[in-house]
């Protein structure tokens, strides 16, 4: 993110602002989402900042948005199933949303919602993600048949684990890791 030599480099926008911010969110959490930290690591000046934004709540706007706008396109594009094909997309998204390997991915969604238990635009922003997520799979869910209420119910489990278990260090659990989390998707899918 530091230019070269300490000079500025081209002219910045928004996006690369926005996208910095979502950079120190991830490592530091919201108290680390400072003007000042992110007109140093570009080497520029807060006028450079404020350029772009009225003021740094105007910052945290841009960036709630960024990260809803982008989970939103990202579960639209997870959870598209050609007819009959619902079960290996929801094990698909399972796998997907499962996996370890987006430790950045992790850690953004785990700062947006520690930033949502104490602000009330980033809860409503989780809130509205959240929705969006259990909706999309319960529709995959109806399309395979199972009533709405156990649609619903499914959305809310297949969630539940992919969040949980991506929290968890259970490598040395057992050599039989791999398979277990088989076996679990295929109950949360199950139909």
């Amino acid at each position: 993110m530091k230019s070269s030599g300490g000079r500025p480099r081209t002219p910045l926008d928004r996006h690369e602002w926005i996208e910095a911010a979502i950079n120190i969110l991830a490592e530091q959490g919201v108290q680390g989402m400072r003007v000042e930290v992110l007109a140093k690591n570009f080497g520029v000046t807060k006028g450079s900042f404020y350029w772009h934004f009225k003021d740094r709540q105007d910052l945290f706007s841009a960036v709630l948005q960024t990260w809803r706008d982008g989970r939103i396109r990202d579960i639209n594009k997870q959870t598209i199933a050609t007819p009959g094909n619902e079960r290996e997309q929801l094990l698909h998204l399972i796998d997907v949303y499962g996996a370890t390997r987006n430790r950045k991915g992790i850690s953004i969604e785990l700062a947006v919602r520690e930033w949502a238990r104490r602000d009330e635009q980033a809860a409503a922003i989780v809130a509205e993600v959240d929705a969006w997520r259990l909706e999309c799979t319960r529709k995959l869910y109806l399309a395979r048949g199972l009533s709405d209420d156990e649609a619903r119910s499914r959305s809310v489990l297949l969630y539940a684990y992919v969040f949980g278990q991506s929290l968890m260090v259970c490598e040395g659990f057992d050599s039989r890791l791999a398979d277990f989390k088989r076996w679990i998707a295929d109950l949360i899918v199950h139909a």
